[in-house]
């Protein structure tokens, strides 16, 4: 056992120095090899990355939680108060924080050494960068305070966040959005699981980002085949065996791939210092993030070599080597499509146990999902070189290009099918992983039944003293802001038979006969007047006796205020009150129960009651929405402006689904990268053919255009056959959650199309090498 190990490492071994003192072609063939192999490493380092990144991000952001969640804490000389002034700027959403300490032993939150004074602020990088420049003057006037430094890397969740902790000292705690809190990091007990289904499209996002990677990898140890082989041959002639070549290859393999561990770790490395430069869907990175597993890193520096010999091994196992020659440039046996066939076959027997399972019988075994999707994947490498084989030799004539192209096809189509393996798998992902988020997206989107024909923007201003002034102010501010069309303000209540402990509520609102009219539909209205409004869902219909003419209730402005406060306000119905029927308000969904105009209600209790303002905007003033916040938090800062939407998705969703475009465009970069790799490769080792055409006459536009064919014969090929298997992928995972199959085809088509579209921009990136390439020096020998 001993001596063949000593006999593996002595031709592994010697094949290394073969490939290291190859002279000139010997080390452009490894750089190439490197190259490739590098690009799809550097990839695999930053994915085993990816679990640490996130969990740092999730670590900072659960150390810095802020809120009771509901509970009610004393004061002492170590709590502080907290005020949530969160809002949205141009489309980011911006952290905001107003605090204020109650004594010396006030814990701080992470990344602050220091609470910032009353009228100064502490802010993200990002944040002084639009601050101080010429687009932020809208924002300036929200965020209204000196800034007095930055705030560390421990205070934000990602390098491009928008973050600003500012300082007060005259808040009051009664209740979200303003609360006392005792410490940061308090755990958010509604914090929900992800459920299986997102489950399953987390994995299948990472397998179908990293198959490609696997399959470039592969092809990549491959490069260099046709000189490789003139070398075995003399290897042979000298007196090596069979097996002793093969080992021999598989070293000059190895020796590649352990270059390209070493150039990957350095691609890793240069774009971790630029992770916190790059924003891709909103999403950045500190680079100490991207600290990856020592153990993932280990499989990734193991695995990768011994791919790279089992690969040259496993691709020379028909070779028949001999001292003359290497039997490859003869015909080649026709390839087997039985076996080829298990592959995909076996995903689907994988895969097939779990359809129907869905999100109520528990969650999907994540080893058969794994498996199956793996093998179907691996079923197209397997499937694409005896489909072009299949193509290719029933092609014939047409113009020189064209015969050109399909004479080198036929004589090499497995090296033409190892090109495009990657695209391939990464179109038949994309497209199954395009049909399962949108069979899906209908669970993890509704629609909020909101109408934006009648109000684009709304605005909640909290229940509290002043909170009805506040509404008042807020509703004349937005009557001399630029862009808005118009305005109407409710302020609302609930209303109970007992002061204190009472048991059932009638909600109460209130506003002018203009705003009423936008949610309930009156016989008539002037101010003094009081309403009944009746609605399918409302108390009225339960607790008939709480609406009749004089009766006494009692006015409850929130229930936090009732607490602290005790105080409730007693009102009596109007004895004249008119009966309406509810509309469906600008928020979706009726408003029933008691609506009032202002002189028929308490006053002491209107000024505190929490209030609704709906605005109608003008969408060509360019930063409208912007005018909307500054005018509102010049009145309350905590008064919420909102842009109203017709769609909400559900946040993990939109996280994975985001993490999806980020790691599909690292792919095909990475798919781009090696491709131009392969083709500078390929065009290297035909470089004399090249030469001699053109030295006989041949035009360099002919031999340009037989370049492309060869690439797009193949391309065109591989492409069907994914959209063939993406979709089969992508109509299991449907049933497996559940879903009815439906195919978006204008998405398929949009997936293939990129994946030409690449095919195309490495082709016409090879031209100018080509070019060079295609001259009589070409044929000179050293």
């Amino acid at each position: 056992m001993s001596s063949t190990f000593r006999v593996w490492v002595r031709d592994l071994s010697m094949g290394v120095r073969f490939a290291l003192a190859g002279g000139r072609e010997g080390w452009m063939r490894t750089t190439l090899t490197a190259l490739g192999v590098g690009l799809g490493v550097a990839l695999l380092i930053v994915t085993t990355a990816v679990p640490s990144a996130l969990a740092a991000r999730e670590h900072r952001s659960d150390a810095r939680t802020d809120m009771t969640f509901g509970s009610v804490i004393p004061k002492t000389d170590a709590t502080l108060v907290v005020g949530h002034v969160d809002t949205t700027y141009r489309g980011e959403s911006i952290r905001g924080r107003l605090y204020q300490p109650e004594g010396p032993k006030t814990p701080l939150p992470p990344g602050v050494s220091a609470y910032p004074k009353p009228g100064e602020a502490l802010v993200s990088p990002k944040l002084k960068q639009i601050l101080d420049s010429a687009d932020g003057k809208l924002l300036r006037e929200r965020v209204d305070a000196k800034i007095v430094g930055t705030l560390g890397d421990d205070a934000l969740v990602s390098p491009g966040e928008l973050v600003y902790y500012a300082g007060a000292d005259s808040l009051k705690p009664t209740g979200y959005p303003v609360e006392r809190i005792d410490k940061f990091g308090t755990p958010n007990p509604m914090q929900e699981a992800m459920d299986p289904v997102l489950v399953l499209l987390t994995l299948i996002v990472f397998i179908v980002l990293l198959m490609p990677v696997g399959v470039f990898i592969a092809a990549a140890v491959r490069f260099g085949g046709e000189r490789r082989d003139r070398r075995l041959a003399a290897l042979r002639l000298i007196g090596a065996d069979g097996r002793m070549v093969r080992r021999i290859a598989a070293g000059e393999a190895l020796a590649g791939s352990l270059f390209g561990l070493v150039l990957g770790t350095g691609f890793f490395l240069a774009a971790r210092q630029l992770a916190a430069k790059v924003e891709l869907e909103r999403v950045s990175v500190f680079p100490h993030d991207l600290d990856p597993s020592p153990l993932l890193a280990l499989l990734v520096a193991v695995a990768v070599p011994a791919a790279a010999v089992g690969v040259t091994l496993f691709a020379l196992r028909g070779v028949v080597i001999e001292p003359l020659g290497v039997v490859r440039t003869a015909k080649p046996s026709r390839r087997r499509l039985w076996w080829r066939l298990l592959l995909p076959v076996g995903g689907l027997a994988l895969l097939y146990p779990m359809i129907g399972q869905g999100r109520d019988n528990g969650s999907f075994n994540e080893y058969m999902v794994t498996g199956g999707v793996v093998l179907l994947l691996v079923g197209i490498t397997a499937l694409l070189p005896w489909l072009v084989e299949f193509v290719v030799s029933r092609l014939g004539g047409g113009s020189v290009s064209w015969q050109l192209a399909v004479r080198r096809l036929q004589l090499s189509s497995g090296t033409a099918a190892r090109m495009v393996n990657g695209i391939a798998v990464a179109v038949a992902g994309a497209i199954a992983l395009q049909m399962l988020f949108a069979g899906v997206e209908g669970d993890y989107t509704k629609e909020t039944g909101q109408d934006l024909s009648r109000a684009q923007m709304s605005v909640n201003v909290r229940t509290g003293p002043e909170a009805g002034r506040q509404t008042e102010a807020i509703l004349k501010g937005l009557g001399e802001t630029q862009g808005v069309k118009g305005a109407q303000g409710f302020t609302t209540a609930s209303a109970g038979e007992k002061a204190k402990d009472a048991q059932d509520y009638v909600s109460v609102t209130v506003g002018t006969c203009e705003a009423l009219q936008t949610v309930a539909k009156l016989p008539s209205c002037k101010d003094g007047d009081a309403f009944v409004v009746k609605d399918d869902s409302e108390y009225e219909q339960s607790y008939p006796g709480m609406t009749k003419p004089g009766k006494q209730l009692y006015i409850n402005p929130a229930d936090s205020a009732v607490k602290q406060r005790g105080k409730t306000y007693p009102w009596k119905i109007p004895a004249d009150v008119q009966h309406g029927t509810a509309r469906t308000s600008p928020m979706g969904g009726p408003m029933g129960g008691i609506m009032v105009t202002p002189s028929a209600f308490p006053a002491a209790a209107q000024a505190e009651l929490g209030g609704q303002v709906y605005i109608q905007i003008d969408g060509s003033v360019p930063d409208v929405r912007e005018y909307v916040r500054a005018a509102t938090s010049k009145v309350d800062p905590f008064a919420e402006a909102q842009a109203m939407q017709d769609i909400e998705v559900k946040g993990r969703f939109a996280s994975v689904r985001t993490g999806l475009f980020v790691g599909a465009a690292c792919v095909m970069l990475l798919i781009g990268a090696s491709l131009l790799v392969s083709q500078l490769e390929q065009l290297r080792e035909r470089k004399k053919l090249l030469s001699a055409l053109v030295a006989f006459g041949t035009r360099r536009r002919t031999l340009s255009l037989s370049v492309f064919w060869q690439t797009a014969v193949p391309i065109g090929l591989g492409l069907v056959l994914a959209g063939v298997v993406g979709l089969a992928l992508g109509s299991v995972l449907l049933k497996m959650t559940g879903q009815t199959i439906s195919v978006d085809w204008t998405s398929v088509a949009a997936m293939t199309g990129i994946g030409a579209g690449v095919v195309l921009a490495v082709t016409l990136l090879s031209l100018p090498p080509l070019l060079r390439l295609m001259r009589p020096e070409g044929l000179r020998t050293e």
